[in-house]
């Protein structure tokens, strides 16, 4: 099981690091090196204050929050920025330009996403997860859940792929296209051991964007199997779970009992 939080990544012994920027630039103008960053995929969000003699940049690799530190060389430093204590000192401000602003993105891009419910519309906890009626690691997240969704803690939001079988397509679409989702999701996740859900005869166009959309949405999440659970913390920070928790994680991920 891998758990990724979007938080500040201390970055080390990477390209990154001390990379020189070929001189020193205003600094009104974007130094050389940021551009030369720019050119190896990493992106930039804003600079922020780091005092004199030192300009900060917030960005982003992959989807952790990374500072680059542009000296007055014109060479650059990536990393943490410690305080005399040994304390990180940008944490915060990348938190706020940075984690906050790519959580809150991938929260709406799932939130807008087509997927089932699985508990209380006003459950206080929710968590996505990408489903296929055929795994059995999704079956078991399912369960070990119940829990807490029937005790109205924690609604699922299924995003349905079909990737595990050949009709794996046709059984997400039996439930897509039954008139209602949620009770067609509990008929398979029952009748599981039994090979669950009836699949459909079809799968219709509509419903088959729908699984293609969501297993796009799953790999630009980072996930390449499921299933796939995201969850947002206390600070509003997504974290993103790959596989059936085990644990503390399973904990982590459903709340207090």
């Amino acid at each position: 099981m891998f758990a990724q939080r979007v938080l500040f990544s201390f970055i080390a012994a990477a390209p990154l690091i001390l990379m020189p920027s070929g001189g020193q630039a205003q600094a009104t103008d974007k130094p050389p090196v940021i551009e030369a960053l720019e050119d190896q995929g990493v992106i930039f969000k804003q600079e922020f204050e780091a005092g004199d003699g030192v300009r900060a940049f917030a960005g982003i690799v992959g989807d952790s929050p990374v500072a680059v530190y542009v000296l007055a060389d014109g060479n650059a430093i990536a990393g943490t920025r410690l305080n005399a204590k040994g304390e990180p000192i940008d944490q915060a401000t990348l938190q706020n330009l940075v984690a906050k602003p790519i959580s809150d993105q991938a929260w709406a891009e799932l939130e807008s996403a087509t997927w089932v419910a699985d508990g209380k519309a006003d459950a206080p906890r929710v968590i996505y997860t990408f489903s296929d009626a055929n795994c059995p690691y999704c079956h078991q997240f399912w369960e070990a859940a119940r829990p807490w969704v029937d005790a109205g803690k924690v609604q699922l939001r299924h995003l349905l792929v079909g990737v595990i079988k050949e009709d794996s397509p046709a059984k997400a679409a039996a439930i897509l296209g039954s008139p209602d989702p949620s009770a067609a999701l509990q008929e398979n996740e029952i009748q599981y051991d039994q090979g669950g859900i009836r699949p459909a005869k079809i799968v219709p166009d509509d419903v088959q964007r729908i699984l293609d959309d969501n297993q796009m949405l799953m790999l630009s999440m980072g996930f390449r199997g499921t299933p796939g659970i995201v969850v947002r913390d206390d600070e509003g920070l997504i974290e993103k779970h790959s596989g059936m928790p085990q644990g503390d994680a399973l904990i982590e991920i459903l709340g207090p009992r």
